[in-house]
This record gives structure tokens, sequence and C-alpha cells, in this order.
């Protein structure tokens, strides 16, 4: 059984789909034009996508949408903010659903994705034929808290960095103290002050971290752009109720549903994971015993392609 990622493969149909509100946002297809459709979300908020994405599903098999949300990756203007919140992102996977003439499909997303994964499942379940969830994230006060705060007593030092960018940022004014600084227009501070925010839980992803590679270049405008919009996210909750997206999932018992999750997760840690799966009885649930949060350590990868392969037609 395919345990590793598939080969890498190109896009056979990319494109914009502009909203009459001032996004172009990014979209593409690959694999199998003829396929079962599945839709990969990125996490973040504020991430985006890349060819590895492609390569979680058997593209014999798979028709496979990506796209950048608003403000990220390929879509454009990078890194806008203004137009930009969840109902506005489940409202830009509909279009795209609509415009690729695709009846139902699969959501695919992990941590950010499987918020809103279930925020598009719970409103349009009659277009879901099912879900595959990663390192669950329902951005309730608690989990925002942990991410934010708490997990500091795991990673003191990393943490202790994170405060340590400005003299005046204190665990109390963290997210505004960013906020400002990345819609500053000091631009270079802004950019800075982007790397520091993201470096922060890029360093925290894995169980094991590696080896820091000065290899490639940064770049600073997609820093920028993914710091302002997780920042913007994050100062409002991520623009749900997690509390009403756990009570409302158990609309999705009845549909197929693998919940993927990293025993040492310690961005999202597992009893989200748990509070889903007992919202939704029918759905499995995957603890990896040895992974944190990244899709890419070896027990959480294998779990998602093979949760691909359970849920081919």
């Amino acid at each position: 059984m395919q345990k590793t990622l598939f080969d890498e493969i190109e896009p056979f149909n990319a494109g914009y789909l502009s909203s009459k509100d001032g996004h172009d946002v990014y979209f593409e297809e690959s694999g199998n034009p003829s396929g079962q459709p599945i839709i990969f979300l990125h996490g973040g908020p504020g991430g985006g996508t890349g060819p590895k994405q492609r390569r979680f599903f058997d593209p014999k098999h798979y028709r496979i949408i990506l796209f950048d949300q608003r403000g990220c990756g390929q879509s454009k203007p990078l890194g806008e903010t203004q137009n930009n919140t969840t109902q506005h992102l489940i409202d830009d996977i509909e279009t795209i659903r609509i415009h690729l003439k695709i009846d139902q499909w699969i959501l695919f997303g992990g941590s950010w994705g499987s918020t809103l994964a279930l925020a598009y499942g719970i409103q349009h379940k009659d277009r879901v034929q099912g879900l595959i969830l990663r390192g669950i994230f329902l951005s309730r006060k608690h989990e925002l808290s942990w991410f934010l705060n708490e997990v500091d007593q795991f990673f003191p030092e990393l943490h202790a960095k994170l405060l340590s960018h400005k003299t005046h940022i204190t665990k109390s004014n963290l997210v505004d103290t960013y906020y400002e600084l990345v819609f500053s227009e000091d631009l270079d501070e802004a950019k800075q002050a982007a790397f520091a925010w993201n470096q922060f839980e890029g360093s925290i992803l894995k169980l094991l971290p590696e080896e820091e590679s000065s290899s490639e270049p940064i770049n600073y405008d997609f820093e920028l752009a993914r710091a302002k919009v997780q920042l913007h996210y994050i100062k409002e909750d991520c623009y749900v109720n997690g509390n009403e997206l756990l009570e409302k999932s158990a609309a999705l018992n009845d549909i197929p549903v693998v919940i993927v999750q990293g025993r040492y997760d310690m961005v999202c840690p597992p009893k989200t994971a748990y509070e889903l799966s007992k919202q939704i009885p029918n759905a499995q649930i995957i603890m990896v015993p040895n992974a944190g949060h990244s899709a890419s350590e070896d027990g959480t990868l294998a779990a998602l392609i093979q949760a691909t392969e359970k849920l081919k037609k």
C-alpha cells in the first residue's frame, strides 16, 4: 500500500476566479480530468498551496483541485485582508465547484483547512462525498490561548524568542502588537515581524524538529502576506464560532469522515480531534503515536494517503 507521496505532476488546468469584491482566487486541477473530485484546503490561515500538495492523491484516480485562499499564495492581491472572512472562503469554494461543474467532491484539509472543511461541509453537506481532516482546529478561545501562550510550557525558549522581537511584547498583547507591526507602514519592520511570527509556528510543527537550513532564500513578501492574513483572522477568532461548529458537525455523521491526528501535536492538541470524533461517531479517527502537527511526518503522511485510498469510489 502507498505510504509516501505520489509522483510529481503538473496541472492540466489553472486560472483565476474573480470575485466581485476585489479578489482573484487562484485554482488548479491535476490528476485525472474524469476522476473523483477532491479539493485540498490549505492551512494557516494565510498559508498557500504548492506542487507537493498534489501528491497526496493518486493521480490516476483523483481529479485534484488546489486553490489559494484570499490573500494567499498565487491569489491576488497578495496579503489582502479586506473582504476576507471564513464565509468569503466558503463562498469561494462553492464558486470553484460550480465553475468546474462538479456535483460532489471530497474535502481534504489540515489545521485551519480542517476548520474550513467542516464549515463548508455543514453549509453544503449535499455537495460533500467525504471529509479527510488532519490536526483538528476549531478556533475556540482555549485553542488559540494554547497556541499563542500556553505552549510555552513545552517550548519556553522559542516562545521567549517570539516575545523578544520587541521589548514591549507580552503574552497579553502578543496578537495586538504583532498585528500592528505587520500592518505597519514601515515595510522593513513589517517583514521582520512577519518572519518572526511565522518562524515560531514553523519551529513547533514536528515532533522531532529538523535542523535549520539556510539554503532557501526567504521570500519576505510571502512571509508578510501569511502573517497579515493569519493575524487578521486570529484577532476575530477566525470568523467562526468553534463551539457551534463542533455541535453542528454531528450532521456529518452519515458521510465518510476520516480524522488524522498527531498524538504530540503542539499547534492543535489532540483533545479537539477527540471531541470532534465524539460528535461524529461514525468517523474513523487515527491517532498517530509518533507525530506532531506536520502533514509530512511519516505516520501522518501514511495515514492521510490511506484515507485517500479508502475514500475512492
